[in-house]
């Protein structure tokens, strides 16, 4: 089975890594970790999101942040807007794409952003539509898109509806999430198929957590698919505020391990990003979540965990 020669790398570890933090993360830092980041060969990162501070505090220095950011030619930088109020706030900060989210299980979506699936979709679509008539691409994540907190087990049809919707509104890229790290890869498989049958493989990406120590294995069956971009947060930070139990998103340092084991390649410095990640899980006391940078760091005599 021939597999991508190449793979892009979305790191989400300054937005999706570090916006359920307790305790805040100092402004600097987080423009530092972006530079390392980018210093190690990202080329997609996302940056941040433009979310009431009462409901995301962590956020709420976004302006700040991307001001902060000393951008590289040929980086994409990335946001997340949820409504129209985020985008004319994002819009200021010239992003280079913005993510919106939908959820494939209707009552995630009631838990997580207190609308239905179909109330989602009218809401992003003035959002979507602003973007792409200010020339921003815009991405979207299918959320839940294997399982569910709430209501268990998602099919594909239900997955399928929603990239419909998403597509409708003029999404695109589309990104399925494992949101909280239950999927296995056929059922992954599934899910992706579904995408991949209204969008080509250059515009579908994975989003998969580890709670089950299955997101090495879902990227491996992502990459059989002709997949070849995917979400990935350095140290594995990060997690779901609305899942309980679910873990961080799957560590930047061990999918590139995987890849280049493989023979892909990514443009990305491994050591570099080791460093990257040893650097915010010291700046905010947290024990480093990838096997590989534990591993590296062992090596040359370095405490991961902090």
């Amino acid at each position: 089975m021939k597999l991508p020669s190449h793979v892009t790398l979305v790191e989400v570890g300054p937005r999706d890594g570090l916006q359920n933090e307790a305790r805040p993360v100092a402004t600097g830092d987080k423009i530092t970790l972006v530079h390392r980041l980018q210093a190690a060969g990202l080329r997609e990162v996302e940056v941040t999101s433009y979310v009431s501070p009462k409901w995301v505090p962590q956020m709420a220095d976004n302006s700040a942040v991307m001001a902060g950011i000393a951008r590289l030619p040929g980086v994409r930088y990335s946001v997340l807007t949820p409504n129209m109020k985020g985008w004319e706030a994002a819009q200021a900060s010239q992003p280079d794409e913005i993510v919106v989210f939908a959820a494939a299980s209707e009552a995630f979506s009631q838990k997580n952003i207190n609308c239905s699936i179909a109330e989602s979709l009218e809401r992003f679509a003035p959002v979507v539509a602003a973007a792409r008539a200010a020339g921003v691409k815009v991405r979207s994540a299918v959320s839940c898109a294997v399982g569910c907190p709430y209501q268990g087990e998602v099919s594909p049809d239900e997955v399928e509806r929603v990239v419909l919707g998403l597509k409708a509104i003029g999404v695109q890229h589309l990104g399925v999430a494992d949101t909280i790290g239950v999927g296995t890869p056929r059922k992954v498989q599934a899910a992706l198929e579904r995408a991949l049958k209204h969008y080509p493989a250059a515009e579908v990406s994975g989003h998969f957590h580890d709670t089950y120590g299955q997101a090495l294995a879902n990227i491996y069956a992502s990459l059989e698919l002709g997949i070849h971009i995917f979400d990935t947060s350095v140290a594995g930070l990060g997690g779901c505020p609305y899942a309980k139990g679910a873990t961080g998103n799957v560590a930047s340092e061990d999918v590139v391990y995987l890849l280049h084991g493989l023979g892909i390649s990514t443009g990305v410095d491994l050591d570099a990003l080791v460093d990257a990640g040893h650097f915010i899980c010291q700046a905010i006391g947290k024990p480093n979540g990838s096997r590989v940078a534990r591993a590296l760091l062992a090596k040359r005599g370095v405490i991961a965990a902090c």
